[in-house]
């Protein structure tokens, strides 16, 4: 799979590790992966009131799907955050940036009032071409 990020004079660099417009070629299998939190396999939030902790959790499981189907985090081509306090977003970016390598997946980071569980933080959802 070849991955080309495209940019537009007109538009602003990402602040974080994202790409505005990703072109893909190849690659036959196309990966979607729902919103993931921070929930053990028990359904016990894992990082209470850390969103470092949460999203560290929500990427290393995002990692074993990823495997599971064949591939890794640099076959992520899109992914969509919910996060309950915009203000986190630079700790959010900071772990991003230890699991996506360039060229970034696309990605957009919106602030939502709760999620399904009081104690969670932050859900991300995913697309890859395997």
């Amino acid at each position: 799979m070849q991955k080309r990020p495209l940019w537009h004079a007109r538009l602003n660099r990402p602040g974080g590790p994202y790409s505005q417009a990703l072109e893909v070629q190849g690659g036959s299998r196309w990966l979607f992966i729902s919103g993931l939190t921070a929930l053990d396999a028990e359904g016990n939030v894992v990082g209470e009131g850390d969103v470092v902790k949460q999203t560290e959790v929500i990427l290393e499981n995002m990692q074993g799907l990823l495997a599971a189907a064949g591939g890794g985090m640099e076959n992520v081509v899109k992914t969509t955050l919910f996060v309950t306090d915009m203000s986190q977003a630079a700790q959010v970016r900071a772990v991003r940036s230890r699991f996506f390598r360039e060229p970034y997946p696309t990605s957009t980071m919106v602030e939502v009032s709760r999620l399904g569980n009081p104690k969670l933080l932050i859900e991300i959802e995913a697309v890859a071409v395997l």
